[in-house]
This record gives structure tokens, sequence and C-alpha cells, in this order.
């Protein structure tokens, strides 16, 4: 095959520039990796640190979980507070002949009660199915897997903040004055929210190996709210099983909300065992949530 000058074999014209030199990987790494990953003796074995260094992928989770719950929806945001509105008004037809409290109706009785506890539930929910629900993340991306459960639990902050308004005009309308006792409602929707925070890490972990959990979970969530004082007081319920309630730190938490937003007195030993079990709670999902997390991108 005859070669014209200047020309190479393709055609293209041929130059005296020598040809680059191979990529070489060892001039453009550091000598020290950017990011480590090594597993923690503490029996917690939370990375706080790597927690807040990962706070603006939480930030954006929880941005993402807020557009996409009213996305194509007709009253968007509005279901924040017809959710516990509706549930209510129901309430209020089967159970408002209750005198359950003297000096407050029951409608405003069930929504002091069903304001945190509609944000409680749907955190648990949401969060119980976060990881499953991202499995395109977490079999691809290293992060903090902690970051889901906590990213649905928070994103539900500001459909807890549109309900407390529909409760603050409630409270106007039947003439209800905040006291001091209103200082105790920020402490005690934290409680809440770390209490959901902990039945979510256990239960989006036992949900990434065993499916069951996605079933079974509306199903325990209408039965445990049956058991937390919403619908009626636990003065309600007999002595001899009252006690059975001291197991469920969100009887108390609900209560006490009542309490602080309708100046009754707190019941403070249940308020403390409630906050001990929650605590002991927290600790434990953790736990439990950070030694399985290994194994998820192989489960899920």
């Amino acid at each position: 095959m005859n070669l014209i000058p200047g020309e190479s074999v393709r055609g293209l014209p041929l130059t005296d520039e020598e040809p680059p030199a191979p990529f070489d990987a060892s001039t453009e790494l550091p000598e020290e990796p950017l990011v480590l990953i090594e597993q923690r003796d503490s029996w917690i074995n939370i990375d706080a640190a790597e927690l807040w260094r990962n706070r603006e992928l939480l930030y954006f989770l929880m941005w993402r979980d807020i557009k996409i719950r009213y996305k194509q929806t007709v009253l968007g945001a509005a279901w924040a507070l017809l959710q516990p509105a509706f549930m209510m008004l129901i309430f209020t037809l089967v159970f408002g002949r209750l005198a359950v409290n003297a000096s407050v109706p029951y409608p405003l009785f069930a929504l002091a009660g069903l304001v945190p506890w509609t944000f409680f539930a749907n955190a648990v929910a949401n969060s119980g199915n976060s990881l499953v629900s991202n499995v395109h993340l977490v079999t691809k991306v290293y992060f903090p897997r902690l970051i889901m459960p906590a990213a649905a639990v928070l994103s539900g902050i500001i459909d807890l903040a549109l309900a407390m308004i529909l409760l603050g005009g409630m409270m106007f309308y039947y003439g209800i004055r905040l006291t001091p006792h209103i200082l105790m409602l920020p402490i005690l929707l934290g409680l809440t929210t770390l209490c959901a925070l902990s039945t979510g890490m256990w239960m989006s972990a036992l949900n990434v190996k065993y499916r069951d959990v996605r079933f079974a979970l509306p199903f325990v969530i209408q039965l445990w709210l049956f058991a937390s004082s919403v619908v009626v007081p636990s003065s309600v319920v007999p002595a001899h099983l009252r006690w059975l309630l001291h197991f469920n730190p969100m009887s108390a938490i609900i209560e006490g909300c009542r309490d602080a937003l309708f100046s009754t007195p707190f019941h403070w030993q249940a308020l403390e065992l409630a906050t001990a079990i929650t605590i002991v709670a927290f600790i434990l999902a953790a736990h439990y949530f950070k030694r399985t997390e290994r194994s998820f991108a192989d489960f899920i």
C-alpha cells in the first residue's frame, strides 16, 4: 500500500509531536485516602462526625421526601391538615359523648392527641420503608445508612408544623389560653421525634431482611393508636390494667402534650419513665441498625 507523504494510514496528517504519555495513577492520587471506612469499637457504633459531614445529603433527602409526598396532588400540603381533622371528626362522632375532660371539648381533646400521633405514625411508616424504597442508593453509593430513616422522620416536621396551626386555631375558637405549661411542648415533641426515629430504625433494619414488616407495620400502627391515649385518656382504663400503658412511651407523651396545651398537671413519673424507655430504645435500635448495616446491600 502506497502512503502519501505527510499522511498516516487513516488519512490523518502526521505531526512531529510526541504521543501523550500513559496515565500514571500514582502521580494523581493522594498519599492518604480521602475517606477511610473502618469499624468503630463503640457499642452504639454511631459516628457523629461522619453524620455531620453528610448533613447536606440529609437535607437533600428530606427535601426530596417532602416534594414526592405531595407531587401531582390537587390539595398538596393541605393533606397535613385534613388527615388529623377528619380523624377528629370520626372520633367525635364515635366517642364524643364520653366525658373525658370536663374543661376541654372532646373535638379539641381528640385533635390535641391526633397531631403528635399523626406525626409519629407517618414517621414510623415512612422510615420503616426508607431503605427498601431506595435500593439504588443503598446498593451503589456509600453513605451512613442511618441518614435514610432519619430523613424520613425529619421530613414530617413540616406536616407537624402545619397541623399545629390547625390545633392553635381550634384552641382559639374554644377560648383556651396558654400558660407557662406550653414551654414543655417542644421538649415533648422532641421526645416524640426520638421515639419515632428509634422505632423507624428497628423497622427499617428488619424490613430489609424480612419483607413481612412492610405489610405488618400499618396494622401495628393502628393497634398502637388505641394503646396511646389518643382516643381516651389513660384514666378510663381500669386501675389494675393501667400499668400496661407504662410500657408504651407514646401514651405518656401524648398526655403530656395535652397537659402542656390545656394547663393541666403533668404526670411527671409517667413522663420520666417514658423518657427513659425512649432513650434505651434509641440506644438498642442504633446498636442493632449499625450491626446489621453491613449486610443491607446483600439482602436488599
